[in-house]
């Protein structure tokens, strides 16, 4: 069988695979030996020794243990390349704001001082890249290997809508008077075209589920919005914020935007898909028929989708959530403090889903009737 799929697959092919392993063997190769494209100095630890070790505990009860860590690095590049530096690295068993650092570990610098044939600096940053394109190449090879061609179609889409998103956010932060709820608005008509028309195609059931997660976006996000200028906005909490010079409602109602776009259009093209494949199965199938089956594969993918999103928010902030309870913060203090933010988002996220399950099954059946008219 594995001998079958082998012979079947096209020179067209073997030549993608083939760009595909230069690139990423090329890609690799070169955050190995990079070190050259940084205006920063980066050194690479040598050697390591643990001068001081001390027990604490703070007024709460809670033990760490703090360390004083020796480390010999070699410079990679700039003026001091090939030299050795002395370097200091204090950390915690906690590691909540720094980390040990072991032979090997490549590491930016900033030179202190230099006497002699001794330099001594300090780190300010670990290079990470090296280990970010690892991870980034799994999440190509896994697409490829499961979605075919249209994983490649989903690697170009999401190419494209992380450069768009940049580029928006990079005029919001030059031009002040822009607005960042029109921007994102913006941004998510491209996203949900982008995606949707490259993974899926031309075809009616793709504009059926562009339609779906349009409508039910703007619903979704009107009703979180009249909600919240009812109440005022009283119980959400806005002090993660605090450093922005931007107005933090805007700034929230944006990511909302943002956020529930995701889970929508999922949905949206799940139900579409699904109605259209009823359809091609049995093209004389009444509309009663794919009603009922509409609504029934909604409530089955209805729950997960909702917990999956539910999770996803919150997540984010249980190491903040555990640092607020180990520090004897009170539970409601704390849950109103990390989640009043995550939870709106959550549930805004949530009415988005439900909405877009009868949303997209009726704009599936409007296109489906539509076609069947044609035929």
């Amino acid at each position: 069988m594995v001998l079958n799929r082998i012979r079947n697959i096209t020179t067209w092919q073997w030549i993608l695979f083939l760009i595909v392993a230069i690139c990423c063997l090329g890609s690799i190769a070169f955050v190995h030996q990079n070190h050259s494209f940084y205006d920063r100095p980066i050194a690479k630890v040598i050697d390591t020794t643990i001068k001081e070790e001390t027990s604490v505990t703070d007024m709460h009860g809670n033990e760490d243990t703090l360390f004083v860590q020796q480390i010999v690095a070699r410079i990679m590049n700039g003026e001091e390349k090939g030299r050795d530096v002395q370097l200091v690295n204090e950390y915690s068993s906690s590691g909540a704001y720094d980390q040990q650092y072991h032979i090997g570990n490549e590491v930016f610098v900033s030179i202190d001082s230099k006497v002699g044939e001794q330099v001594a600096g300090s780190i300010t940053d670990v290079k990470r890249d090296k280990y970010v394109l690892v991870v980034a190449w799994i999440f190509v090879f896994t697409l490829l290997i499961v979605g075919h061609k249209q994983g490649l179609l989903a690697i170009v889409g999401f190419v494209l809508n992380v450069l768009v998103l940049s580029f928006a956010l990079d005029i919001y932060v030059k031009y002040y008077e822009v607005s960042l709820l029109v921007v994102c608005g913006i941004c998510i008509l491209l996203f949900t075209t982008i995606s949707l028309l490259l993974v899926s195609g031309r075809t009616e059931k793709t504009y059926a589920a562009i339609v779906a997660t349009l409508v039910a976006t703007v619903i979704s996000l009107s009703i979180t919005s009249l909600v919240i200028w009812i109440t005022s906005g009283n119980g959400l909490r806005y002090e993660e914020m605090q450093f922005l010079t931007r107005p933090y409602h805007t700034i929230f109602m944006a990511g909302l935007f943002i956020g529930s776009l995701g889970a929508i259009m999922d949905v949206a093209i799940t139900m579409s898909s699904s109605m259209f494949a009823l359809y091609e199965r049995d093209r004389t199938i009444s509309v009663k028929a794919l009603r009922a089956s509409g609504l029934d594969i909604g409530k089955d993918i209805m729950g997960t989708i909702t917990s999956i999103l539910f999770f996803a928010y919150i997540s984010g902030s249980i190491p903040m959530l555990i640092l607020y309870l180990k520090n004897a913060s009170p539970v409601g203090f704390a849950l109103s403090m990390n989640l009043s933010l995550e939870l709106a988002r959550a549930l805004a996220g949530g009415i988005g889903i439900v909405l877009t399950i009868p949303i997209g099954l009726y704009t599936a059946i409007f296109f489906i009737e539509r076609k069947r008219a044609r035929i």
